[in-house]
């Protein structure tokens, strides 16, 4: 398997710091609002290459965490007339109920800054201590360029990123060693959430807060650190800075990234800033949850996706197809054979299928070409379902790889939805009135059943039923 890290701009062979077993981190949501569709794209493609790396066999510590305190939060909450933390808590609900409805499972642990206060002030104790950080007028700042590496994740030079800082003015310019040092501790505003530290009350700086959580849960030395292509500077970057700075080691051996979403004919990158996106909680209202999420999953996650209704409707297409098998497959075992005797020939071509699927998703979860492999399934199963004979054993295998590979990206399938007994009385009624060429009986039981979105067709195999939108 390999994996495309950002710090080096390559793939690389994976390898985990623990044989079987991945620490991976994803920077989470800052919860002042409901997460845009471009969020949905960040947190839906990384549960994605999670849900692999567990096909794959791997146990997977999956730590992602809920920023909760944050200017955008205090300024929200200042809005609303409410306390910061009832803004944090509103919106990480909300999260939890959007994600649930796209399937994407939740972390093994959602640490909150909130609780991390007193861990927080340690470690930038221990940057001070080590001469990388310093205390002017209540803040910290942590001095970048004493931290030889700074910029090489974001590919950015010293020169380059002094050129940027120095642009920069305002009071907390002023209180700076140099241009472009960041903040580990900003001191307290009146009316603003904070604590006491041994720099005076206040409260953390964005950056600091991921590489303690981090390093706390999952260890000073992790395998996988995800997030958005956003994230990569300043935050990943002085993530690094913090992190290597206190511990002496390596932070991350693999950074991912995802691209953006992309709207309208430019290609603009969806935002909150650019007052250009859609919540995922609106277009939930309107779109199936599902489509969404079989939208969001099955792009590769380093390509920018254009976000439309043609996304859409073509994801919707691919999914009904999909199910249309996956039904067909529960029609045909009523009458199936218990094996056939070219069993074998059949099943081997399945296993060349998976290994197509995990051909594609080795090479940096490429999820495009693992879904392709998927159609290749679906193709291979409607051709089998023609056949006048076909097998139990064949068809449970290949539907229950159907099910699992498709549950790699976040859609779980049944075999069968569950008809109710007046809905198969039903059917087996306009099966007896055809059969008495009552043909009068028999479109009406296909329009009542119409109506109750169950779409009828009659096959050479006999009739099959689906779901209709």
């Amino acid at each position: 398997m390999k994996i495309y890290n950002t710090l080096t701009r390559s793939k690389e062979e994976f390898k985990t710091i623990e044989p079987g077993k991945v620490r991976m981190y994803l920077c989470g949501p800052t919860v002042y609002n409901y997460i845009h569709v471009g969020n949905a794209r960040s947190t839906s493609a990384f549960d994605t290459v999670r849900r692999y790396l567990e096909y794959k066999g791997y146990e997977v510590n999956y730590v992602s965490n809920f920023t909760d305190v944050d200017d955008k939060i205090i300024a929200s909450a200042i809005e609303e007339g409410v306390s910061a933390k009832e803004i944090a808590d509103k919106y990480i609900e909300a999260f939890k109920e959007d994600t649930g409805k796209l399937n994407i499972k939740p972390a093994c642990l959602h640490p909150r800054v909130i609780d991390h206060i007193d861990d927080i002030i340690a470690f930038v104790e221990v940057l001070i201590e080590k001469g990388y950080a310093y205390e002017s007028q209540g803040d910290v700042y942590y001095r970048a360029r004493r931290f030889k590496t700074y910029g090489e994740l974001s590919n950015k030079s010293i020169d380059e990123l002094e050129v940027g800082a120095s642009n920069r003015t305002g009071g907390e310019q002023a209180k700076k060693e140099d241009p472009l040092d960041f903040a580990l501790w900003k001191s307290a505003k009146a009316g603003e959430i904070s604590w006491e530290s041994p720099w005076g009350a206040g409260r953390p700086g964005w950056h600091i807060e991921c590489s303690v959580m981090a390093t706390k849960h999952l260890g000073e030395t992790i395998d996988i650190h995800a997030g958005g292509q956003d994230l990569e500077f300043p935050h990943h970057e002085n993530e690094i800075a913090q992190s290597e700075a206190k511990t002496g080691k390596k932070f991350a051996n693999y950074w991912m990234h995802n691209a953006y979403l992309t709207v309208g004919e430019s290609g603009e990158k969806m935002s909150k800033s650019l007052k250009n996106f859609v919540t995922a909680h609106e277009l939930m209202e309107e779109v199936s949850p599902e489509i969404v999420r079989f939208a969001l999953a099955t792009t590769h996650y380093r390509r920018p996706m254009p976000f439309n209704e043609l996304i859409l409707k073509e994801a919707e297409t691919n999914l009904s197809r999909i199910k249309g098998s996956l039904n067909n497959v529960s029609f045909r075992l009523e009458q199936a054979e218990e094996k056939l005797e070219d069993d074998d020939i059949y099943l081997n071509e399945l296993a060349q299928i998976k290994t197509q699927f995990e051909e594609g998703m080795d090479d940096d979860f490429n999820a495009a070409n693992g879904i392709t492999a998927v159609y290749s399934l679906v193709k291979w199963l409607n051709a089998y379902l023609e056949k006048n004979s076909v097998s139990q054993v064949v068809l449970t295998k290949s539907s229950e790889l159907l099910m699992t590979l498709m549950a790699v990206f976040g859609i779980e399938l049944g075999q069968k939805e569950v008809i109710d007994e007046t809905i198969e009385a039903l059917i087996e009624e306009r099966n007896m009135a055809r059969k008495n060429k009552d043909f009068k009986r028999s479109d009406e039981i296909r329009d009542e059943l119409k109506t109750q979105g169950i779409i009828l067709e009659d096959t050479s195999q006999g009739t099959r039923w689906s779901r209709g939108e």
